[in-house]
């Protein structure tokens, strides 16, 4: 089994990579440079779902493979938090048939001058964590998760949660 992933960042070729295995055994798994048409710090459910569709979409479209996986992160408005959103990451898997199934994994908070950032200037949660932290390669490697959490949870980790979560129905 090809699967192609609407993205070239190792945590996200990864994520999809353990977990189809654990389903597939033996697959192929191999990222794609795919546009997601949404911003690229989406903010609001709506572009997070748009943006992870969309990377499944493309990847499945440019390449042969028998599945496309979009992964998308952004933070999104939610009540009774500190700064008044979460972040999130959306997996969306699709398959020649045209049937997309999506999922998402845990939300967790960005401390408030990441989500400033993010709201007034632009930055993408990626860089703004990394700058907080001197490590503008960090979504490539731990995560802000991976900072937050203290190493408990990487990004790589939470991805693969958002990719069984998307895998659910085709599995039932």
């Amino acid at each position: 089994m090809r699967i192609a992933v609407g993205s070239t960042n190792p945590t996200k070729v990864k994520a999809v990579e353990a977990v189809m295995r654990k389903i597939y055994g033996d697959v192929d798994v191999f990222g794609v440079e795919v546009d997601s048409g949404v911003p690229d710090q989406p903010v609001g459910m709506e572009e997070i779902v748009q943006g992870a569709i969309n990377r499944a979409k493309m990847a499945l479209e440019k390449t042969s493979a028998d599945l496309g996986v979009g992964i998308e992160a952004g933070i999104y408005s939610f009540p009774q938090t500190l700064t008044g959103y979460l972040d999130i990451q959306v997996c969306a898997i699709a398959s020649p048939d045209g049937i997309i199934t999506v999922g998402h994994g845990p939300g967790f908070e960005y401390p408030p001058i990441v989500i400033e950032r993010i709201l007034n200037e632009g930055v993408e949660a990626g860089i703004a964590m990394g700058g907080l932290v001197n490590d503008l390669e960090l979504k490539k490697k731990i995560g802000a998760i991976g900072v937050l959490s203290k190493g408990l949870l990487t990004r790589s980790k939470l991805n693969e949660i958002a990719v069984l979560m998307a895998m659910l129905p085709r599995l039932n």
